[in-house]
């Protein structure tokens, strides 16, 4: 039975890879159809959703069958309890991803008041986030989960510079005002990204040593 569990964990390794992949595509699809105002890319970002929620659903079949056949205790049942923490999380990625792409939609034919560099900073850093969270609950990494908690203040450090530079356009002149709301939206979203993922590496330390901060993010 028990090289049976162990083979059904791969198997739930494996397939929070795959979200996670498919997720990390979908916010690189949704920002790049921002900066190149690419209004047919931010349309697939609608599949990858879907394919999301596909995902969740399976994780979580795989996470209760492991419980209801398996029953297990201390260590593995904190595994299993984690995974079905991170997969609301990441579903709620997927779901800001989709929502940066119909902004993108919405600008695709406008001028941009400044150009997106640096949400397409955050993206990067909210990628990287995500990616490792998932490598940490993997490879059951406790200092790997940690960094990403960390690398939160780069994306939090960008939102406010994007913050404050739509404010400044804002100021300068009114009319700016639409857009700047849209951008600021965007970087929201992406800030909301790396909160996910923060939660996510809270629950791979939760899982590694029984501890958890309670820092969940709607």
């Amino acid at each position: 039975m028990r090289n049976i569990f162990d083979e059904q964990l791969k198997e739930l390794n494996s397939k929070l890879i795959d979200m996670s992949t498919n997720i990390v595509h979908s916010i690189s699809a949704a920002v790049e159809a921002l900066l190149t105002q690419n209004v047919e890319l931010a349309g697939t970002v609608k599949a990858d959703e879907r394919l999301s929620d596909k995902q969740e659903k399976h994780i979580e079949t795989l996470c209760f069958e492991l419980l209801l056949r398996h029953q297990p205790v201390a260590g593995d049942l904190r595994i299993i309890s984690a995974a079905l923490k991170m997969i609301t999380d990441m579903e709620r990625i997927a779901d800001q991803a989709e929502d940066i792409a119909e902004i993108s939609k919405y600008l695709a034919d406008k001028s941009y008041i400044k150009q997106p560099e640096d949400i397409a900073k955050m993206a990067v850093a909210t990628k990287k986030m995500l990616t490792e969270s998932i490598d940490s609950f993997v490879n059951r990494d406790l200092e790997l989960a940690k960094s990403v908690l960390v690398h939160d203040d780069v994306v939090d450090d960008l939102f406010r510079k994007i913050r404050n530079d739509l404010t400044a356009l804002i100021h300068a002149n009114p009319d700016n005002g639409e857009q700047a709301l849209d951008l600021l939206m965007v970087a929201k979203y992406l800030e909301r990204i790396g909160d996910h993922a923060s939660n996510i590496a809270e629950w791979v330390i939760f899982m590694i040593t029984g501890e958890h901060k309670g820092n969940e993010t709607s």
